[in-house]
């Protein structure tokens, strides 16, 4: 079975996620955006050989410390679009600007598209293109498990920020209607923050969706 453990990272709570088979215990660490000692000390806990680093977008909080963990696990980073680059480039300018320390620029061995597909063992992820919170944004998809990688899409009776460098509120909306609203209410989500949900949750209480619903 596919398994997930979240460990919530740095002091944006950032849910970084270790995605990984329970019997081969072969698995990825999605969005390691800091704190990079915890989420290896729980990757030994859980037993998890470490497969490739995914990034849902190039924000500080979400790829901080992807570069510490591709030499921490001598994997590849694998993700987001090539949209992100910018962000990507300039982690460390966008840390200094909230005088934090710890987080390095990023660079993908991997670019994604949306409708690639990516596995952990025999488990397939279905990439979508999900641009608005941040311009190369995407999801990961276990049709499978019917459970998604979120980033910060869409949240628990909330959206993804707009205001930050890339942001486009109605091309989130526009994300959300055509890539994350075509799913099944069964679907549940992990989102970059907070606590997770379910598609129909969403659909039917989240306030910012009444107009696209």
């Amino acid at each position: 079975m596919l398994q997930i453990s979240i460990v919530p990272v740095t002091d944006f709570q950032q849910n970084c996620s270790i995605v990984f088979d329970d019997q081969t215990k072969n698995g990825v660490v999605v969005d390691p955006g800091g704190d990079l000692e915890r989420i290896a000390a729980a990757v030994t806990e859980l037993g998890v050989t470490v497969q490739a680093i995914w990034l849902t977008h190039g924000h500080l909080d979400h790829a901080g410390n992807a570069e510490l963990a591709k030499k921490q696990f001598s994997v590849d980073i694998i993700g987001p679009h090539v949209d992100d680059k910018m962000l990507l480039d300039n982690i460390e300018l966008a840390a200094a600007n909230y005088d934090l320390k710890g987080y390095f620029n990023a660079t993908p061995d991997r670019w994604l598209n949306g409708g690639d597909k990516l596995t952990v063992d025999e488990h397939e992820f279905e990439v979508r293109h999900c641009p608005g919170h941040a311009p190369g944004h995407v999801i990961f998809i276990n049709h499978a498990s019917k459970i998604i990688l979120m980033g910060d899409v869409l949240f628990q009776g909330s959206i993804g920020r707009t205001d930050l460098p890339g942001g486009n509120h109605q091309q989130l909306l526009d994300s959300i209607r055509d890539q994350v609203l075509t799913l099944d209410d069964d679907y549940k989500f992990i989102c970059g923050h907070s606590a997770p949900s379910t598609i129909g949750e969403e659909r039917k209480s989240n306030p910012f969706l009444t107009d696209i619903v």
